[in-house]
This record gives structure tokens, sequence and C-alpha cells, in this order.
């Protein structure tokens, strides 16, 4: 924060020798420890896309580096929202259940209503749709994603090195498109599948992602292909809107769906897949039939509470 003020304030490049004597928190640190403590903080307000420009105040002397922040880069513009558009970020912010997003979406809400708007999420509280993100690896995958970084984890037993492109909520489940470094080619990994500690390899930004085009294929292609079995499902009203989209009411005897449900026929093509995306919302779909998925999910959901103990 110091240093962003610092270059911010500044008409001209501030040089790294200026930086370290205005700059509260490099005082008393040796070279070696400002070059990196610098670095780092540098890099930093690049990755939250802070515009720090790097240049020179003399034309004689081109190689006196400084640094700055120019306001007209750094300042958004005044922004507005329609109602539509203030009831969608609203919603937005719900849809995190778990602690790692939840954080960013409370801090964004707070921003929004600083600046006079309010995305009251209670009034659509209806729609508000859900995504769990309960997989070890979700929190790193998705920084790495979001920052351009490299890691490296083990995915299935085998290393891998990856640049990470994207991530995708499909069926229950979190993806990542990446290029896989050593095959140089692009490989999608399911993250609940990723078995070790994700780390990274070097700076943020290191790389460039795809076009946008060239991804909507990508993310395309993790949908399932044309579906080969049906089961029926008890839906709690107004909760699970990604399986009810697909799915079309269907008859069930009264006494096998609870209060506060309805019954609807869903297609599925995998049934692994299906399961997990059944246990993904929880107590709100009860599989009414076949029995053998219904076994399956309660298996799965056991075997979740057993390991929360």
């Amino acid at each position: 924060m110091n240093l962003a003020i610092c270059l911010l304030l500044a008409r001209r490049f501030v040089e790294k020798s200026q930086i370290r004597e205005v700059v509260e928190g490099y005082h008393g640190l040796s070279d070696a420890a400002f070059e990196r403590t610098f670095e780092r903080d540098k890099d930093e307000l690049r990755g939250m896309g802070v515009p720090v420009e790097t240049g020179s105040n003399s034309v004689l002397f081109p190689d006196d580096i400084g640094y700055r922040i120019r306001r007209k880069d750094f300042e958004l513009p005044p922004i507005s929202f329609t109602a539509e558009e203030t009831a969608a970020l609203g919603l937005a912010a719900t849809v995190w259940e778990s602690a790692t997003q939840a954080e960013q979406a409370v801090s964004a809400l707070a921003k929004l209503r600083a600046a006079g708007v309010d995305p009251d999420p209670e009034r659509l509280a209806g729609l508000a749709p859900s995504i769990g993100a309960r997989e070890p690896a979700f929190a790193e995958i998705w920084a790495a994603t979001s920052e351009r970084v490299t890691v490296r984890f083990s995915y299935k037993g085998q290393p891998r090195r990856v640049q990470p492109w994207a991530m995708a909520y499909r069926r229950g489940s979190w993806y990542l498109v990446a290029l896989d470094v050593d095959k140089g080619e692009r490989r999608t990994f399911k993250v609940s599948r990723i078995d070790s500690e994700v780390t990274r390899m070097g700076k943020p930004g290191s790389y460039h992602v795809p076009g946008e085009v060239e991804m909507d294929a990508v993310l395309a292609g993790l949908e399932p292909g044309p579906a080969d079995a049906e089961a029926i499902v008890a839906i709690r009203d107004g909760r699970a809107a990604d399986l009810r989209r697909r799915a079309r009411p269907a008859a069930a005897e009264a006494d096998a769906v609870p209060c506060g449900f309805s019954a609807f026929a869903v297609t599925y093509s995998r049934t692994g897949d299906f399961v997990g995306e059944v246990c993904a919302h929880g107590s709100d779909v009860i599989v009414l039939a076949p029995a053998g998925i219904r076994r399956s999910v309660i298996a799965q959901l056991k075997a979740v509470a057993g390991g929360r103990k």
C-alpha cells in the first residue's frame, strides 16, 4: 500500500534509491532484503492490476530507471449499473459456499455499497445458485489460474507441470484446463483427482492464455455426450437450478416425495459423474430411482460425513 501511494503521488518516475528512502517498510533493510521485498511488492501490485510503469525522466540518461503509477491508468471511470445488473451482482455474491471465496464476495459487496450500489441478494434468494469448492487443491489452483502462475502437482499418481488456463464447474465437479508443460499439449484435469500439494513455479503473469473463442470450445468439450440413462429425483423447491434446467417433471408416488420437493426425471451419461453431481447438492436432491444410483449416492454421502468427523 505504501509503495502504491508513493508511486501514485509522484509526477515523475521515482528511482529505486528514492523509493527506499521514502517508503515505510523499506527502512533498515539490507541491500539484498530490499531488492527482494521491492520486487515482490511490485509484482503483487501488477498482479492486482495496478499498472506500475517503468521508465526514465531523462532522455540523456535512459539507464536511470524509475517507477510510477499514472493516475489516468489506475483510476476507474464512474460506474453505474442497471437494476438487472445490480441484481445479478447480488446473486453472484451468494454463489460461493466455500470459505475461500466467501471473503472475496463479502469484500466485493462492501465496495459496491460504498459506491452507492445496493446489490441486496436476499431479494432473489430463490434464484441463487450454489457452487461448492471442497476439493483440497481448489484454492491454490484457483489462485494460480487467476495470476497465471505455472504450478506442479501429482495427478492420479503422475507428476505434472502445467500452465493453468481456465477453471470450469461442470456436473458437480471442478475442472482445470491447462497446458501440460512437459507434453506441450492442452490437458483437462479434474481438480478432485489432484492428489498432492500444489507448488508454484515462477512469477505471476509468466505466460499467456489462448483467446476467448478457443477457450469456449475447450470448455464446451467438458459437457457429456448424449445421455443414455434416466433417474427420478426429488428436488427441493427453489434449489438445484442447474439440475432442474435439464430435467422434466415426472410422476412419483406421493409418499416418496417429501413436502417442499417436486419429482423430476433427469438423464445422464456417466454414472460416476451423476452421483457426484447429486451429492454436491446435499439434502436438496433425493434420488428416488433407480435403486443402484440411490445406493451409490447414500454411500458417497456417508463417506463424506465420516471423513469430516
